[in-house]
């Protein structure tokens, strides 16, 4: 594994106890540029995933609560007048950060959501006529709870697809949890991290060394494989986008990046296709009942599509 992203896992493991694979999943995203949505419920480190992540890379962490009265300016900012000269001056909202926690995005209003998504795919902000740039590295990690559904407001497909990667932590084995309890009596574990491991111009270097990982044609052919089949099977009613492919072609670039390889593999694929594709799918009336869901169809993909012999 790289020496970099092994540093930044450890350092998160002063804070997250176990979840390794959940942590790798998220850096995954960071070195591709990609937002992540966490799909979970309340409790389980999602917040302090987010924060421990950006103190270990020196980013600024800014965290916002969505809730219905939640306007879009608390998240792009807005302008006010300078009564001296009557300019218009920028004032900067939550999203002008490194890392942003949208916590629950579900309840914030459809305006509001919009918003930012915009933000996530721009990298910017344009408001009376002038363009702010958001700092880079920028990453975005929205939270959502399941099981909850009143005073929620449905992600429709379209937005979902613009989230590079959605994970979830599940609950933590007896073990990490008494580790979690020791933890956690000592104080805030955010405070285990003193000091960065990486600054955010070593992990925009990173990035751009994973834009030059190779990945041979029938990785790639591979990769158009199983989203081709996500829009042909008799259980999807809508299948991976071409943001999808894309997507899914960035993410075993870091895979492999991450590794220590130059390249990458099939495995990389099956490594991240859940993660990275799942969310992106509409199940069919018969998926919903054969399968029950989307990460369901992709497991039955990667079972059933022909993998590459040599790549």
């Amino acid at each position: 594994m790289q020496k970099e992203v092994q540093s930044i896992l450890e350092s998160v493991g002063k804070v997250i106890v176990g979840k390794n694979e959940t942590v790798l999943q998220t850096i995954i995203a960071m070195l591709c540029g990609g937002h992540v949505l966490l799909e979970d419920v309340p409790g389980v480190g999602k917040t302090q995933l987010a924060a421990a992540l950006a103190r270990s890379v020196g980013g600024e962490f800014h965290r916002i609560q969505l809730t219905p009265d939640i306007m879009p300016s608390d998240i792009t900012g807005y302008s006010v007048v300078n009564p001296k000269d009557g300019s218009l001056e920028y004032r900067a909202g939550a999203a002008f950060c490194h890392f942003l926690l949208a916590d629950e995005i579900n309840r914030a209003s459809p305006k509001v959501q919009s918003a930012l998504l915009e933000i996530m795919e721009e990298h910017q902000i344009s408001l009376d006529g002038q363009t702010h740039l958001l700092p880079s590295p920028f990453m975005v990690i929205a939270t959502q709870n399941p099981v909850e559904t009143y005073g929620t407001y449905h992600l429709p497909e379209a937005q979902m697809d613009r989230f590079f990667m959605k994970i979830s932590m599940g609950y933590p084995t007896p073990e990490e949890e008494l580790a979690i309890l020791e933890r956690n009596g000592e104080g805030n574990p955010i405070s285990n991290i003193s000091s960065a491991v990486l600054s955010t111009e070593q992990v925009s270097a990173l990035q751009q060394k994973v834009n030059h990982i190779q990945v041979a044609e029938p990785v790639r052919k591979y990769i158009l494989s199983l989203v081709r089949a996500t829009r042909e099977s008799e259980f999807s009613a809508l299948g991976v986008s071409p943001r999808g492919s894309i997507a899914c072609y960035r993410a075993v670039r870091a895979a492999a990046f991450v590794h220590g390889r130059t390249f990458a593999t099939p495995d990389d694929v099956k490594e991240l296709a859940v993660p990275v594709l799942a969310h992106r799918i509409l199940l069919s009336p018969k998926g919903r009942n054969s399968l029950g869901s989307t990460e369901a169809l992709i497991q039955q993909l990667l079972d059933s599509v022909p993998v590459p012999a040599e790549a």
